[in-house]
């Protein structure tokens, strides 16, 4: 990649946001009262303040269009109502339910689109050079981008962003139900959910070639060449007139529900003890808007064509969280010498006691060797066949870093013996040549696998955190005065949390030939080369308080 100086310039972009509300308590009943509020809120269309904007069209246009407008205006009937309750039915303030419902506007932050006009062409010139015409040695940086226009090609990219984007909200709900088991114990029970309308989907290249829906999949399409066989090479993207599409549009949706537990026990006796547990599901076609692939776990451009295949587990879902804390300070005597006293009294000890699932993650094949389903991509994402035979109703292996992904459930994409045959054949069986053969069973690398998004689930994390303070008040100096030595100890059972597979490297399960890349011979498919969490760590501390 390069640029041409004088391409690089700041951009001064703009945008202004309004908002006005009203909010009001309602004391309907003694023991019923109403939170009532509508909230409108607006935000400009972002304008740039030397008229540097660029955004195609349409995905096909030849040219972007420049300047204001940047894209229509979805917010400008942005009302939000909110309502909620708090109710006492026993009427001795010992049972609380409480609810509420309310709409929250996403409005179209710079941020949204800071990737997609910042480093758009013609204000800013990037270009990635082909396969078939590779840089010459010694040619980069400087000399990069004017050997890639020289080959005529069309490689500069550009960004689109919906012209008549729809108003993207989100609908939030929870409904709870606390009470008082004791004096000092309180117990929690509740449920909370949400909706998002109209959501940002992102796509670091959507200039593709289309497939077609076939009864085996999508299929993207091959030209035969001279002597009958599959050959990617005739084939045109969507829009031969640029090179990358940075996309951005507003189709998406996502949910979320879930339990939520609580327990809370108060200072008494010197030990308080919390807890909770969120047992939670979140969806959506696409988690992050500054980029595609905005967590370590995404998938740079997803089908932007067919909203249905990418809605999935979200990137950021978490199923269950148990998060456990405590502080017990220890019995004092009051009675010791003043020497003993000081060595057995003011002792505390803490600890933060955290168990989650792993977020999910999603397999595929051939993603860092090249492109064996002929999207036509500069980011192109290749999805395998899981398999469901005996061991497969789970893909992974939990506890096995060395072999985490259960590669024996995947196998590349296979199609019926009439996708090889006939005067056109459908499939190409072997990416890099466009060879006919027919394999047993045949493969088809240019037919979209059945493994979907995010259909892996990854490691867990299991944390503990220990705390030890040793009390000494000076009471010479003030009643409040206390030095406090503090030994704190992390991860205190040096447990491996393991991060998700290193994206693309260690969760293509083929390389782009569909040769397996199963471990430790072959291949590091699977393999858990990272940690989320530090091994034990234990630091020492003094506090003074007064």
């Amino acid at each position: 990649m390069g640029s041409i100086p004088g391409f690089v310039t700041p951009r001064y972009m703009r945008i202004a946001i309004v908002g006005a509300y009203v909010q009001d308590d309602w004391r309907f009943r003694p023991n019923l009262t109403l939170n009532l509020g509508l909230r409108w809120e607006m935000s400009t269309v972002p304008t740039e303040a030397k008229g540097k904007l660029t955004n195609l069209p349409t995905l096909d246009a030849a040219q972007p269009h420049l300047g204001d407008p940047y894209f229509s205006n979805p917010t400008l009937r942005n009302f939000e109502p909110r309502v909620g309750f708090a109710w006492d039915p026993f009427k001795n303030g010992k049972t609380a339910v409480r609810g509420g419902f309310g709409m929250f506007d996403v409005l179209p932050m710079l941020y949204t689109t800071v990737t997609l006009n910042g480093r758009g062409a013609p204000f800013f010139e990037l270009a990635s050079p082909s396969s078939g015409n590779p840089l010459p040695q010694g040619s980069f940086p400087d000399g990069a981008l004017p050997f890639i226009l020289s080959t005529g090609l069309p490689p500069l990219e550009y960004g689109f962003v919906e012209h008549h984007p729809h108003r993207n909200y989100v609908m939030q709900w929870n409904l709870n139900v606390q009470h008082q088991l004791a004096s000092n114990l309180t117990a929690m029970v509740g449920y909370v959910g949400s909706h998002g309308v109209h959501q940002a989907f992102r796509a670091d290249d959507a200039n593709i070639v289309l497939p077609t829906l076939t009864s085996a999949g999508y299929l993207w399409p091959v030209v035969p060449d001279a002597d009958g066989a599959p050959s990617p090479g005739n084939v045109i993207n969507q829009n031969s007139n640029v090179g990358g599409i940075r996309y951005l549009s507003w189709p998406g949706s996502s949910s979320y529900d879930a339990l939520q537990i609580g327990v809370l026990k108060k200072m008494s006796h010197g030990l308080q003890l919390q807890g909770s547990f969120t047992w939670g599901k979140s969806t959506d076609n696409n988690s992050g808007v500054i980029a595609g692939d905005t967590f370590g776990n995404g998938i740079g451009s997803l089908p932007w064509f067919d909203m249905k295949l990418t809605h999935a587990l979200s990137d950021y879902n978490i199923g269950r969280v148990l998060v456990i804390n405590g502080s017990w300070q220890l019995p004092t005597s009051k009675s010791a010498p003043p020497v003993l006293g000081w060595a057995i009294n003011g002792w505390e000890l803490g600890g933060i006691l955290k168990l989650t699932d792993g977020p999910p993650f999603t397999a595929t094949f051939g993603t860092a060797g090249g492109d064996p389903s002929l999207l036509g991509s500069t980011d192109p994402w290749a999805f395998p066949d899981r398999l469901s035979g005996p061991g497969c109703s789970s893909l992974v292996n939990p506890g096995n870093p060395n072999n985490y992904i259960k590669t024996q459930c995947f196998a590349v994409p296979t199609a019926p013996a009439s996708f090889f045959t006939g005067p056109t054949p459908m499939c190409s069986s072997d990416p890099i040549f466009g060879s006919n053969a027919v394999g047993t069973p045949p493969q088809c690398f240019n037919l979209r696998g059945n493994a979907g998004r995010n259909i892996l689930a990854g490691p867990g994390l299991v944390n503990l955190d220990f705390s030890l303070f040793k009390n000494n008040p000076v009471r010479r100096i003030s009643e409040t005065f206390n030095v406090q030595f503090r030994a704190e100890i992390f991860n205190i059972l040096n447990h491996a949390n393991f991060a998700l597979p290193i994206v693309p490297d260690n969760i293509d399960i083929f390389d782009e030939t569909g040769a397996p890349l199963n471990p430790p011979d072959n291949g590091t498919a699977g393999v858990l080369t990272s940690t989320t969490t530090p091994s034990r760590q234990i630091q020492f501390a003094i506090k003074v308080v007064w």
